[in-house]
């Protein structure tokens, strides 16, 4: 199924809840949504689904305009992040029942139920009721309901945002691999950079209504377009400090600090304004490097989060995050050196707009 959005766009009421936008997905992949709340995310899949109507636009599918069909007459499976079992129905029953209204023959019926069932790992569920199932199971039954149908475009909004870490983890990994076929189209909603990352395939970040960027995934984690862009898609976000260009490899931060850069700043004249990021995995607390970059921050809050602490700083005014391993012990309000590599140093202009990517991502793209 090749499937296109030609200037799509969506107004309800007063608000805009997408601006007029092209999109062609990933035919046989994973094509993620990932943005924050009220992104935009679940009004483009409605879009798509055919819940709703744009205000503007067309939906192509197989180049055949699609915009006012309805969704029942659309072949596309959708699961949201509620999910929804008919409580009177064995697990069985709730699976087979879109091959039901399909018609489809018995012995056909039962093994593709049994099938899909054994992918999820419910098999041994298939007579109990929707009741008796933890919530891991019962978004396993809703999702075994909606790919039993074999669609090729399948929906997923957020259908794991409800569930404890453990079972997010697990059926991440699961969903990755029942759609390595090539067969089905899928759109994935969700707010995690993570999640993205862990799927791969295409990513359409999006804000306020607007896809900001798109592309393979690691691509886009790798080259963020603009800052938004790559505060989306970094959790924590990417640490953003305001700078001016001292020279080609060199830039002074608004406090005085100097640091270097791995790769030429495309000619801009000495005091441009500009924004340096770096990902807070890349923050040190002692250098690892000769060429380590070091300026003095203050600390604001240490939380240990398993395995890591992720300590909270501020640079003059700006906030900062160091995501750093094992248990580290830092005093509120003292002032501590923070070190960075030149190699792990992107560098926007004053718009917000992506000038260089680290030269050790450069490298690896290719």
């Amino acid at each position: 199924m090749i499937l296109e959005l030609k200037q799509i766009s969506l107004r309800v009421g007063a608000e805009t809840h997408l601006y007029p936008l092209d999109l062609q997905l990933s035919q046989g992949g994973i094509n993620v949504l990932l943005g924050p709340t009220q992104a935009g995310k679940t009004s483009l899949m409605r879009v798509i689904a055919g819940l709703d109507r744009p205000s503007a636009g067309k939906v192509v599918v197989d180049g055949k305009d699609v915009t006012g069909v309805s969704v029942r007459d659309r072949n596309l499976a959708m699961v949201y992040q509620q999910f929804v079992n008919y409580p009177a129905m064995t697990v069985y029953e709730n699976i087979a029942a879109p091959l039901r209204l399909k018609r489809c023959p018995k012995a056909e019926i039962d093994q593709r139920v049994t099938a899909i069932a054994a992918k999820l790992h419910i098999d041994h569920l298939l007579q109990r009721l929707p009741g008796a199932l933890s919530g891991g199971q019962q978004q396993r039954c809703a999702l075994a309901r909606a790919l039993v149908k074999r669609a090729p475009l399948v929906l997923l909004d957020e259908p794991l945002v409800n569930l404890d870490y453990k079972l997010r983890e697990e059926l991440r990994s699961e969903l990755a691999s029942l759609f390595t076929d090539g067969d089905t189209t899928v759109v994935y909603a969700t707010t995690e950079p993570q999640e993205a990352l862990l799927l791969g395939g295409r990513t359409i970040v999006m804000d306020a209504g607007r896809i900001l960027q798109t592309g393979p995934t690691l691509e886009t984690y790798n080259h963020p377009v603009s800052v938004r862009a790559a505060a989306i898609f970094n959790d924590p976000p990417m640490n953003i400090l305001e700078a001016t260009l001292e020279d080609g490899l060199t830039v002074r931060l608004q406090h005085g600090s100097l640091l270097h850069i791995a790769a030429p700043a495309l000619n801009l004249p000495r005091g441009q304004l500009c924004k340096v990021g770096f990902r807070c995995n890349h923050v040190r607390l002692s250098a690892d490097s000769a060429r380590s970059n070091r300026f003095d921050c203050t600390v604001d809050l240490a939380e240990l989060s398993g395995s890591e602490t992720y300590v909270h700083l501020h640079y003059d005014q700006t906030g900062m995050v160091a995501q750093l391993p094992g248990v580290q012990k830092c005093v509120i309000g003292s002032t501590i050196p923070v070190y960075v590599n030149p190699e792990n140093i992107f560098l926007f202009d004053a718009e917000g707009r992506l000038l260089r990517a680290p030269e050790e991502i450069q490298h690896g793209a290719h």
